[in-house]
């Protein structure tokens, strides 16, 4: 049975999916500004091997805004983003990483769950392929449709620095 991994490289800002180590795709992605790390409160991109625990927002249009993972009933648009324009925007989809390896990015102050550390689509005028997010890896909203369209709960997600 064929497996399908994501990896991640934070250096090169991009996201591959994988299957049996074959490169089927990949996509530009944004992840943290500080960089990498594992720290709660750190705003950092926690490396390590991690595996998709849930999918959020299967069937939802497009730009839909979630907060709390759950879709707000709103669609993103820019006089939303005037509205608040504060707000972490997490659109489309969801991909909610857990850390496989205790110690590093599971348990304790460095648990990738407990941080809310997901794959998420963003609003289209955000720039992929440099860091800018708060530790999650952004994707474009066609390209989180496409990617967790392939992928099940229980993928495995490698996050490097190199």
């Amino acid at each position: 049975m064929p497996e399908k991994t994501i990896h991640i490289s934070i250096a090169r800002q991009y996201l591959q999916l994988r299957e049996n180590g074959q490169i089927l795709r990949e996509f530009p992605v944004s992840t943290a500004a500080n960089g990498p790390g594992e720290r709660k409160g750190s705003n950092c991109t926690p490396r390590g091997w991690h595996v998709i625990r849930a999918r959020i927002g299967a069937g939802c249009s497009p730009d839909t805004v979630f907060v709390g993972r759950r879709p707000t009933g709103e669609i993103y648009c820019p006089e939303l983003r005037a509205q608040f324009p504060s707000r972490d925007w997490i659109l489309t989809r969801i991909l909610w990483l857990s850390g496989l390896e205790p110690g590093r990015n599971r348990l304790g102050d460095v648990d990738t769950l407990r941080r809310y550390i997901y794959i998420h689509g963003s609003p289209d005028d955000v720039p992929m392929g440099i860091p800018g997010s708060h530790g999650c890896v952004r994707m474009r909203n066609r390209d989180i449709i496409e990617l967790f369209d392939k992928v099940e709960a229980g993928t495995k997600v490698l996050i490097e620095a190199c």
